[in-house]
């Protein structure tokens, strides 16, 4: 048996056994999490006061997209139930839209702002030790005022945001969410404050998904195996532009998009 072969173990060989020892690692369990489908109707789009007058000319507008700028998370321990906390989320997104007027034959093209706000009760257990790393700048762990009791970190995934539909109204349609303002740090990305008084106003329809988890760093005694040595080399290449083009593959599927057989996916008949 090659000797080398007998010291090293991969991490596919390591995975059928052979544990090494037992190690104790910080790690960041996940107490509760909860996954969602948002349908986000009517948002009311906010734009910076250049754009102004093109909205208020605006006969139509159209969406293109939708992306997540930033979302504020806070958390507060609900009464009366030990261990749950409420996570309150605040969605500010850009959106991109293209405005029809009736001076030009083409939309133009505008970004704003729209928020969404969103509240789910999680349990993320019970905690009253602080921790400091050395080194470190980082805040001190969030800390429940009246209790003195340390929080568990609330985590947001987000993932891209789907524009479905846009709308421009005289009146805010029913039920629409138009209170609260852009905060300073997203307004600087804009470099402007935002446009509240338009007359016109844009209202958007998004879907997104999201996934939040309440965690808390814990030890955590893990089993390990042999150290995880890469295989694979890092091959060094010196290839101009005209070697690298050779090595693309044409792309045949961009000229002749499949057909709707192999668009749309098969169902059993039996359902």
């Amino acid at each position: 048996m090659d000797k080398n072969r007998a010291e090293s173990t991969s991490p596919a060989e390591a995975s059928t056994g052979n544990i090494k020892e037992a190690v104790c690692i910080d790690a960041m369990r996940v107490y509760d999490s909860c996954s969602a489908k948002e349908y986000l109707d009517n948002l009311r789009v906010y734009f910076t006061p250049d754009k102004h007058e093109l909205i208020e000319q605006a006969t139509n507008v159209r969406i293109r997209g939708a992306e997540v700028i930033k979302v504020f998370i806070h958390l507060e321990p609900v009464p009366f139930n030990q261990g749950f906390f409420a996570v309150d989320l605040n969605f500010f997104l850009d959106v991109c839209i293209d405005v029809f007027t009736p001076k030009s034959p083409c939309p133009v093209i505008v970004h704003g702002v729209c928020m969404a706000n969103k509240r789910v009760i999680l349990f993320g257990s019970d905690g009253n030790v602080k921790t400091f790393v050395s080194g470190s700048h980082c805040e001190d762990p969030d800390v429940e005022i009246s209790t003195g009791k340390v929080l568990p970190k609330a985590i947001c995934q987000v993932s891209e945001p789907i524009g479905l539909s846009a709308k421009i109204c005289d009146r805010p349609p029913q039920g629409s969410d138009i209170c609260g303002r852009i905060p300073e740090s997203i307004a600087s990305v804009y470099g402007a404050e935002f446009d509240y008084s338009s007359s016109h106003a844009v209202y958007v329809t998004i879907g997104l998904f999201t996934i939040v988890q309440l965690v808390r760093t814990i030890p955590m005694l893990v089993p390990t195996y042999e150290f995880c040595i890469p295989e694979k080399e890092c091959p060094t290449t010196s290839d101009g532009p005209r070697e690298m083009f050779r090595r693309i593959e044409f792309p045949t599927n961009d000229f002749f998009p499949p057909d709707i057989a192999e668009s749309t996916p098969k169902t059993d008949a039996k359902c």
